[in-house]
């Protein structure tokens, strides 16, 4: 393909071999941008959560569109469920190239002493220890890959406060700092991770309470930052970007 991704220098692989990418959260909002974006560019795109038929449907119209796209089934809060997806991957096609750690639960309205231990524990377990199990299960493939692109989708909540929404801001915090030393680990393996920080994004997780949809982010906007961070040349990786809508909604 035309749009070489620059990842394999210095790997067995062949440039003309096309890359292999997972998205976790793929069957709607910001993961379905992003497998429909990596797949427009001859990506083979695995989606995995935990509702398969939306899977499915989203993996259909990427094909109809041309692209190549897999659906599984896995709930990254569970590890066995994170290592079967590693199995499968590794049967399909032998490796992983781009990671992208999109799936992620919100939690907007609720003061942190009154937030229950069942709603702290889906957060952390969703969009944190989630990230861990598919780093943990994932890297090994993209380590014997020779290198690759990892992307964490975090939130500018994981900046600064979120007044009634701690627990998700604590969580996005987390997977910052896991983000920056999983960097510093994985650089010398030929392993990038980037860090995108959206703002107020129009999907069904952020809060609409007297926003504009309209001047949200869209879940593609989010999309082409992946995009413009898998191509980037092979001497530099962006770290993290943070992303805002052009007008506050």
């Amino acid at each position: 393909m035309e749009r070489e991704l620059h990842m394999r220098e210095n790997t067995e692989n062949t440039p003309s071999s096309p890359l292999v990418a997972l998205i976790t959260g793929g069957g709607r909002g910001i993961g379905a941008a992003i497998a429909q974006r990596l797949a427009a560019m001859g990506v083979i795109t695995i989606l995995c959560g935990r509702q398969l038929a939306s899977l499915q449907a989203r993996a259909a119209a990427i094909q109809q569109e041309g692209g190549t796209a897999l659906a599984l089934a896995c709930d990254i809060t569970n590890l066995a469920s994170v290592e079967a997806l590693t199995r499968q991957v590794e049967a399909a096609h032998g490796r992983l190239d781009i990671l992208v750690n999109n799936a992620g639960v919100g939690g907007f309205s609720i003061p942190l002493h009154e937030t229950s231990p069942d709603a702290w524990e889906q957060i952390m377990n969703t969009n944190l220890r989630g990230v861990y199990y598919c780093v943990r299960s994932l890297i090994p493939l993209m380590l014997r890959s020779g290198g690759g692109h990892i992307v964490n989708i975090s939130s500018l909540a994981g900046k600064n406060p979120l007044p009634n929404g701690a627990a998700y801001a604590a969580s996005k915090w987390g997977l910052n700092g896991l983000s920056y030393s999983m960097a510093e680990e994985l650089r010398a393996h030929n392993i990038r991770v980037s860090l995108v920080c959206p703002g107020s994004t129009n999907t069904e997780l952020s809060p609409h309470e007297g926003k504009r949809a309209d001047r949200m982010l869209q879940p593609d906007d989010i999309a082409h930052v992946v995009e413009m961070l898998v191509r980037q040349s092979p001497q530099s990786f962006v770290s993290e970007v943070l992303l805002r809508p052009t007008k506050k909604p």
